[in-house]
């Protein structure tokens, strides 16, 4: 498929005035059609406005702000200067959009670098000195390069700050501010957020200059049909293809659609699950109208049960046999999961809508369920002794289903030929073995890795509210919340450690939010922060030997006895 054919319409890509190898970079990607966002945001991007976009995680803002900051990138000849900052809350984001970045800038040569707390700073350093053009970094890892000076932003031309909420969550404004303070006035700035506090309108206000407004949500119908049934499984991402055969093993549909985010995912999966031995076909826009034809009368006749497909080729699919509807990644906004699962559920049949989402986008999934007022179960993976008992059944099923036959008589020749070898018991296990292996249900199986559950609900009679209201100044948690436990670290006054170090470390590397985090007191040698208890073990063994302002660090429960004496359990002493 040639560039310019990118997406369907008038709406691709190659509408959007992006150059021409970021449109091949895409066509390489498998992408087929801007988002909302990216469709919105893009063409003021290009133009150089300032732009403040109000949009979920997941909606394709890295797409938004990272094309139109290739686009206009002046890449010369000899050792790259820094002409783009992207700011971001965490390390796992960091490394999300650089390789975004790099991904969509390959054809241009584009050199990208993340920087960000707990990795050796001397490799930062290093990449920094040989030159790069767009830097993605953590604030408090930001600054530290200004402050060492290895980090010129003289010729920085574009800033911008992803997921601005999150980074004031976790106490970055300070340090948002101090950047912002120190690059070029001449320069773009964009701005990303969930969400928009006071506090973020007036970082908008102080820094950006008449800047476009973007909002992208849209409000996904309530109104869903009551026999959809709703599940999530939260899964890394290289365990998810396995994911969806177990489940799919269990739930043994009738026919589902698989939607993916891009040709490629869907050629790959489909590979994958046919492996598995589903007749799985793909649909992608890639295809011709003839390929397309083919694949869905195979669908609707039986011939395959498994459709994989991107939004854009399935758009106004409607397949009267479809008993589930997958979401292989989490769908970019709450219309999109609403239309999706409405392709099961339809003229009083009963659906299943079920959607794979890594541990990260466990926020979009509470977008989704605020978006829709209805709660989607998260489910933990079948295991494979879950797995082997389902499989019994279906051959059992298989067996019962046989016996109900009016030509069993048939066989009675050939089951006398075999009584000489065996009583009727074992020949009747040897043909159980037989229908049972046939299914490929002894095939080997790996236990699949999962998340733990989502927390409970609240205690009836007290409303659910979002953590960001619920956290105190300070990140003190109100009374009522999960009990608080507190963790020491190694590192306080003298080794120049603040707040916002700690709260960026704990968040990067035990996975809490910022709103988890808290109330903090700072010492002259150590800090002690207050976690939910029930985290405070996974923050010791991930604080320990983190590094923090350039030291190794060490990490031990805290405990203040009723007297106020206190003291330290010693089951983790510091390394």
């Amino acid at each position: 498929m040639d560039s310019s054919q990118i997406g369907e319409g008038g709406d691709g890509f190659a509408n959007l005035g992006l150059r021409d190898e970021l449109l091949d970079a895409l066509t390489d990607l498998g992408y087929e059609e801007p988002t909302p966002v990216q469709r919105e945001t893009i063409p003021h991007l290009i133009e150089g406005r300032d732009l403040v976009g109000q949009a979920a995680t997941g909606t394709g803002k890295t797409a938004a702000f990272a094309l139109p900051l290739l686009h206009s990138l002046d890449i010369g000849k000899g050792r790259p200067a820094a002409s783009a900052l992207v700011l971001v809350p965490t390390r796992e984001l960091a490394m999300q959009v650089s390789e975004a970045i790099f991904k969509y800038g390959r054809q241009l040569g584009v050199k990208v670098v993340p920087v960000y707390g707990g990795q050796p700073i001397f490799r930062q350093l290093q990449a920094l000195e040989r030159g790069v053009h767009v830097v993605v970094g953590t604030p408090g890892r930001v600054l530290d390069h200004l402050g060492r000076k290895s980090l010129d932003v003289a010729g920085i031309r574009t800033v911008v700050l992803d997921e601005a909420d999150e980074m004031l969550d976790m106490g970055f404004a300070e340090d948002i501010e101090t950047i912002l303070g120190t690059l070029p006035t001449e320069r773009q700035t964009v701005l990303f957020s969930a969400t928009m506090p006071p506090r973020i309108a007036g970082i908008a206000k102080r820094f950006l200059d008449d800047p476009v407004r973007i909002t992208v949500g849209g409000t996904a119908s309530a109104d869903r049909p009551a026999l959809i049934t709703q599940r999530a499984y939260i899964i890394q991402r290289s365990h998810k293809a396995a994911a969806l055969g177990r489940i799919l093993d269990i739930e043994t549909p009738e026919a589902a659609l698989v939607f993916c985010r891009t040709r490629t995912e869907v050629d790959l999966l489909t590979e994958t699950m046919n492996g598995r031995g589903y007749r799985a076909e793909a649909l992608h826009g890639g295809m011709d109208q003839a390929q397309r034809d083919r694949v869905m009368g195979r669908l609707r006749d039986g011939t395959a049960e498994l459709l994989i497909a991107t939004d854009v080729a399935a758009r106004g699919l409607d397949v009267d046999t479809l008993t589930h509807v997958v979401n292989f990644d989490v769908p970019s906004a709450p219309d999109s999961y609403v239309h999706r699962i409405g392709r099961v559920g339809r003229a009083g049949r009963e659906g299943v809508a079920i959607t794979l989402a890594e541990p990260r986008e466990r926020r979009l999934l509470d977008n989704i369920e605020r978006a829709t007022r209805q709660r989607i179960s998260i489910e933990p993976v079948p295991s494979v002794a879950e797995l082997r008992a389902r499989q019994a059944e279906l051959t059992a099923a298989t067996v019962r289903q046989a016996l109900e036959a009016d030509n069993l008589d048939d066989y009675g020749k050939l089951l006398e030929s075999l009584a000489d070898d065996g009583d009727l018991r074992s020949i009747a296990l040897a043909a159980l073995k037989l229908v049972h292996e046939a299914s490929g249900a002894t095939a080997e199986e790996p236990e699949i890795p999962t998340t733990a559950d989502r927390p409970p609900k609240p205690r009836e009679g007290r409303p659910e509210r979002d953590s960001r209201q619920e956290r105190r100044p300070g990140g003190q948690r109100p009374r009522g919340s999960e009990s608080t436990g507190f963790v020491q670290i190694s590192l306080g006054k003298r080794g120049g450690v603040r707040p916002a170090d700690l709260v960026g470390a704990i968040a990067n590397e035990a996975g809490l939010t910022g709103a988890d985090i808290g109330p903090i007191r700072i010492n002259e040698n150590s800090s002690i922060v207050g976690v939910p208890v029930s985290s405070v073990e996974r923050v010791v063994s991930a604080m320990s030997n983190a590094v923090m302002r350039g030291k190794t660090v060490g990490a031990r429960r805290f405990v203040e006895r009723p007297d106020g004496d206190r003291s330290r359990q010693r089951d983790r002493p510091p390394r």
